[in-house]
């Protein structure tokens, strides 16, 4: 049950229909600038994150496992940053920030799930490069597309049910204290602070669960990289150890930024009561991070630069028999 609060602070019986999302302090100008910050990060991350699931698509030779979960993550880190931006950027430019009741269920629901998703994709990654530098001869076989594809799914699925006990357990309680969330989207320890009843079980369900995920896949990453690294020093050629030093190195990077930040704002006792950390926090996991993921793989992999070397040079081509009669008809030859 939830019950609603008017202007002037007194409690009503009546259902709450809408939360109001605080987001960021300070007057219109300060607004517009966070406005112009965030639109810069979203389009950006669109843009990004879109190019690489084309060029994986469009090139067959980037048609191998370790591609498939880059292109899922590319996909994942488009959604994730969809669900908050959008209406993160519509309230900077708004008065009254208001997000319905069922509204803010829902984007905690996907930002949930999507978060959750994307930390198990990531040791699904490692355990990837685990088997193609450690266990070559078998890779194929055991990292079959089948394999790939249940992967994936188990991913979305442990996400899916994670999301479903955090947004049952949250949006259960009565929040009679308040109706302003003191956050720029719908998350578990603003929300937690509105509530007018215990919330020691949703607290320990939040650090259990969050920790559990954090630790058990950063574990799966750590013994991957383990055996990785020990695999990379006893090859002989430079030039491989380079190459698969810069593979890894990009998907640590990612992993490093990621996990981090999931720790500071989730597994740590104190994530609850300090907000403005929190939104700090928040901006660099639910956007700059699926802006960088792109540009960290694809700068540092020379196969995704190859890529869309020949992705360009194939759209020059097109453009060039479309435009010209007789390179036209030498093609039609």
């Amino acid at each position: 049950m939830a019950t609603a609060v008017h202007r002037n602070g007194n409690l009503s019986a009546v259902s709450l229909q809408v939360f109001v999302l605080v987001g960021f302090g300070g007057g219109s100008e300060i607004q517009a600038l966070l406005f112009a910050v965030f639109l810069v990060l979203y389009v950006v991350t669109v843009l990004g994150n879109l190019t690489m699931i084309m060029v994986i698509t469009l090139d067959a030779r980037l048609h191998s496992p370790m591609y498939f979960f880059l292109k899922n993550l590319s996909f994942v880190d488009l959604c994730y940053s969809s669900v908050i931006a959008p209406n993160a950027l519509a309230n900077f430019l708004s008065a009254s920030k208001v997000i319905s009741f069922a509204g803010c269920a829902t984007q905690f629901f996907f930002f949930s799930l999507l978060a959750t998703t994307e930390t198990f994709l990531l040791a699904v990654m490692a355990y990837d490069r685990f088997m193609a530098i450690c266990s070559p001869l078998r890779y194929p076989v055991t990292m079959c597309p089948m394999t790939c594809v249940r992967l994936v799914l188990g991913t979305f699925c442990v996400g899916c049910l994670n999301s479903i006990v955090q947004t049952s357990l949250t949006f259960q309680l009565p929040f009679c204290s308040s109706n302003r969330i003191d956050h720029f989207y719908c998350d578990v320890p603003p929300l937690l602070q509105l509530a007018c009843a215990s919330t020691a079980l949703n607290e320990l369900f939040l650090f259990g669960l969050c920790g559990f995920i954090i630790v058990s896949t950063t574990l799966a990453v750590l013994v991957s990289y383990g055996y990785i690294t020990v695999t990379i020093l006893r090859m002989h050629s430079g030039s491989g150890r380079h190459k698969v030093f810069s593979t890894c190195g990009s998907h640590l990077t990612a992993v490093s930024l990621f996990y981090g930040t999931l720790f500071v704002m989730y597994a740590q006792p104190g994530a609850l009561t300090s907000m403005e950390q929190g939104k700090v926090v928040s901006i660099f996991y639910t956007l700059v991070i699926p802006m960088l993921n792109p540009l960290i793989y694809s700068l540092r992999n020379k196969d995704v630069k190859d890529a869309l070397w020949r992705l360009g040079q194939r759209h020059n081509l097109v453009r060039a028999v479309r435009g010209c009669p007789e390179v036209r008809g030498n093609a039609s030859v």
